[in-house]
């Protein structure tokens, strides 16, 4: 996963992107998803050749797309970056409401699928057969890609399972057991600024995504998707219950570096030892090596800590997949793409690069899980990915507009970082204005 997919959206431009609503943003007048296309279809389409436009800001599909040349020499890719997520977005949807420049491949992440698949904008894959491929990825990706239906709007890419990323040094300084549970978190993090004042457990200025995936781990469930006009949000369960009361007690004894995430502070932080630890995606050791070069040999990973002593949830952070725009011209060359790079040989293509595979053949492979990582004091880090892979509930279902909905956070539940808002205040403030947003675009909400 490339450094910036998992920056926090903060001021996302109000374009077409957002009004979900208008007649203006549905997908243009190419917009029938093939019912049954055959795989001699897509081999005469590979046969005959052609070019295809493929918007994606994942560095590993390049080396793909040029493998995928050379395998079918009449076929041409050509690989745009078009901005990296919410960018891309809003270019994606422009071009669809202008019904010209929409590329024939799309890079979406999971949180941002459902603002496409309502308005049918990008393609149901089931008639390419898609559907048979279900047993072939962990849960959480698929389950993102078909929206809990029985459509399939996109191939997972990646995934993100979470861990925690620890330094070993500094816990060891300090005699601190790496905690195993969210209150044995909290119980570290006041150690360690006790132990060293300019030392903190993590960094968070308030961040939607990892405020996400805490709640799903937790077992909240704030999101519901009745269908497409009627949608449920409110956090008032006990898991939503879970994590703001572990997470109050972290802002209000200020044990949260106040420093946002990919920033160069954040960077520096991790270097000097002042931020201790990460509960992010698995993703992340390209990035910890790339960016914390001097941190090498002192870092590890850990499972994710649990709300519950002996409990075994995990959940995702992160994560994208390839989709087919409705409006693409030539879907037979398009979905051999699409299904080259996230199922056939362009899988370890992208492994050997660098990326998380969300394929469980590639998870469970013994080459996979025996990898050590220098960067991690040779750990084989991939059995506490694999692991946490395999622990992710499926049940878990964003907003058809959380694109929006995430760029609100910090002006709502983000206060609770930087006044005396409680947090609990602040995910109903949340909850207010992307209920409010919702309704503006015809959606009936429940609270």
């Amino acid at each position: 996963m490339p450094l910036h997919t998992r920056r926090a959206l903060r001021g996302l431009a109000v374009v077409c992107a957002l009004t979900l609503g208008a007649a203006a943003c549905g997908s243009s007048d190419d917009g029938e998803s093939p019912k049954n296309v055959s795989g001699k279809d897509i081999d005469a389409a590979l046969k005959k050749g052609g070019k295809i436009t493929v918007w994606a800001w994942e560095p590993t599909l390049k080396k793909v797309a040029e493998d995928f040349e050379e395998k079918h020499p009449g076929v041409e890719v050509d690989l745009v970056n078009a901005g990296t997520n919410d960018k891309q977005y809003t270019a994606l949807q422009n071009a669809m409401s202008a019904g010209k420049g929409v590329p024939d491949v799309a890079q979406i992440e999971y949180y941002a699928l459902g603002q496409f698949a309502l308005k049918e904008s990008i393609t149901d894959l089931s008639g390419f057969g898609a559907a048979k491929l279900a047993g072939s990825y962990s849960r959480g990706p698929w389950s993102a890609v078909n929206q809990g239906g029985d459509k399939t709007y996109a191939l997972p890419m990646d995934s993100g399972p979470m861990a925690l990323f620890y330094n070993k040094k500094l816990f060891d300084k300090h005699n601190i057991a790496v905690p195993t549970t969210w209150d044995e978190y909290v119980d570290a993090a006041r150690a360690l600024h006790k132990a060293d004042p300019k030392v903190y457990i993590t960094n968070d200025t308030g961040d939607a995504g990892l405020t996400t995936s805490l709640l799903w781990q937790a077992g909240s469930r704030p999101f519901d998707v009745k269908d497409k006009t009627d949608v449920g949000i409110s956090f008032k369960d006990k898991g939503a219950a879970a994590y703001t009361g572990t997470w109050q007690k972290l802002i209000d004894d200020k044990l949260l570096a106040p420093i946002t995430s990919w920033s160069d502070e954040w960077y520096q932080g991790m270097a000097k030892g002042t931020i201790a630890t990460l509960a992010i995606g698995a993703w992340m050791p390209a990035n910890l090596a790339s960016g914390v070069k001097s941190g090498a040999g002192d870092w590890r990973v850990a499972p994710l800590p649990q709300w519950t002593k002996g409990g075994k949830a995990s959940a995702e952070n992160g994560g994208s997949s390839l989709a087919l725009p409705t409006a693409s011209k030539n879907k037979e060359l398009a979905y051999a793409f699409i299904e080259y790079a996230n199922h056939g040989a362009g899988v370890q293509t992208r492994i050997k690069n660098g990326a998380f595979p969300a394929t469980n053949t590639d998870l469970t492979s013994d080459k996979f899980q025996q990898t050590k990582f220098p960067y991690f004091g040779g750990q084989k880090a991939n059995q506490v990915f694999a692991e946490s892979a395999a622990r992710v509930p499926d049940d878990w279902k964003y907003l058809p507009f959380q694109v929006y909905s995430n760029s609100v956070f910090n002006d709502t539940a983000g206060k609770a970082y930087v006044s005396d808002t409680p947090l609990a205040d602040g995910l109903k403030s949340w909850q207010r204005k992307s209920a409010e947003y919702g309704k503006q675009q015809g959606f009936t909400v429940h609270e």
